[in-house]
C-alpha cells in the first residue's frame, strides 16, 4: 500500500556488557510497489541471520552485533537504507559510547555499508555480493575494505563491484575477494561469506582474527 510510513528497527545479536567494538548487519531485498516496510521474515533479512551469529562468535564476547531492519525495501529516490545506516550508528553510539565499528552487508545493504563507510565511527567494511553501480562513489579513506563476490552472482554483476574495488583500492587497503560457483543468495557457498566476514571484523575490529580468511580463487 502506498504511503506506509515505517521506522528502522535494530536487532541485537550479542551484546556484551563491555563491547571492545560494534558490528552493524545489514540486509538486501528489492523494491517493491509502494515501499511496504521491511519485514522480520522476508528472506533478504533472514539470510543475514547466520553472518551475524558468525561474527558474534568469533568476536568471543568482545563485539556488539546488531541487524538492521530498514524502513522500507529497496532503494529509491525519496529513502535509502543510507538514512536507516545513520540512525543505527547514532543509536549504538548512544547506547555504547564511542566504538570501532564494522558495517556488514549483502546485496543493496553491501552497497550501504560501502557508501555509508566514510561516516567516523566506521573501521571497516564488508560487502557481499553488492549490487552497485558505475557512478557509486565513496570516501573510504583510512577504512579496510573486503568485498565479497560469488562468479556466478546474476543478479548484482560482478564485474561492477570489481570495478569499485579498484577505484576504493586507490585510497585505501581493499580485498576482493572470489567465490568460485558463488550465487546471490549466499546458499551453497554460504559458509564461505560467512567465514570471510567474521574473520575481516575480528581482525579489523580486534586485532585478533578468529577464523582464518581463505580467498577460495586460490
Amino acid at each position: 500500500m502506498a504511503g506506509v510510513s515505517a521506522a528502522p528497527r535494530l536487532i541485537e545479536t550479542r551484546v556484551p556488557d563491555r563491547p571492545e567494538g560494534a558490528v552493524l548487519v545489514l540486509h538486501g531485498g528489492a523494491s517493491r510497489q509502494g515501499s511496504p516496510p521491511v519485514s522480520p521474515t522476508q528472506l533478504s533479512v533472514l539470510r543475514m541471520i547466520p553472518i551475524a551469529g558468525r561474527i558474534a562468535r568469533a568476536g568471543r564476547g568482545r563485539l556488539a552485533v546488531f541487524r538492521l531492519l530498514n524502513s522500507v525495501r529497496g532503494w529509491d529516490t525519496e529513502r535509502t537504507p543510507l538514512a536507516d545506516v545513520a540512525w543505527a550508528l547514532d543509536q549504538v553510539r548512544d547506547r555504547l559510547g564511542e566504538l570501532p565499528t564494522s558495517l556488514v552487508g549483502h546485496s543493496l545493504g553491501g552497497r550501504a555499508a560501502l557508501l555509508a563507510g566514510g561516516a567516523a565511527p566506521v573501521r571497516s567494511v564488508v560487502a557481499l555480493n553488492p549490487w552497485v553501480y558505475p557512478s557509486d562513489v565513496a570516501d573510504l579513506s583510512g577504512r579496510r575494505v573486503l568485498i565479497v563476490h560469488g562468479t556466478e552472482d546474476r543478479i548484482a554483476e560482478p564485474g561492477r563491484a570489481a570495478g569499485l574495488a579498484r577505484r576504493l583500492a586507490r585510497q585505501t587497503d581493499v580485498r576482493f575477494l572470489e567465490v568460485p560457483g558463488g550465487k546471490h543468495a549466499m546458499l551453497r557457498h554460504g559458509a564461505v561469506f560467512e567465514r570471510a566476514a567474521a574473520s575481516f571484523v575480528t581482525e579489523t575490529l580486534l586485532g585478533d582474527p578468529a577464523e582464518q580468511t581463505v580467498d577460495p580463487g586460490r
